[in-house]
């Protein structure tokens, strides 16, 4: 198994063979690591588990829940399971890790 992940590698897999513009990278456990380049819109949908985001590359508008903020590279922004979130007024150049982590449903917040 792989335990090195690159950007250059992940991006050279995308879109998938039905045109995903994410992918999975490694699992272990609950951790699951996958990168994510959406283009023009972002149509996620709340996940059953936490999330966080390392912004590798581009730049624009976040929502996450009520809240809407700016991003650019280096941000890292977290996602508590079942809250609405997507990238928004994004730059087409936008490349994203994406750690799943946790239990179904998320943990409870300390």
């Amino acid at each position: 198994m792989n335990h090195q992940l690159t950007v250059g590698d992940a991006l050279a897999r995308l879109p998938g063979p039905s045109g995903e513009r994410f992918v999975e990278l490694f699992r272990h456990g609950t951790l699951s690591v996958e990168l994510y380049a959406p283009r023009e819109h972002d149509p996620q949908q709340p996940h059953t588990r936490d999330e966080v985001y390392v912004v590798v590359e581009g730049r624009g508008r976040f929502r996450n829940g009520l809240e809407r903020h700016r991003f650019a590279p280096g941000d890292l922004l977290f996602v508590p399971a079942g809250v609405e979130h997507r990238f928004e007024e994004f730059s087409d150049d936008l490349v994203v890790w994406v750690i799943f982590y946790g239990p179904e449903g998320g943990e409870e917040p300390t």
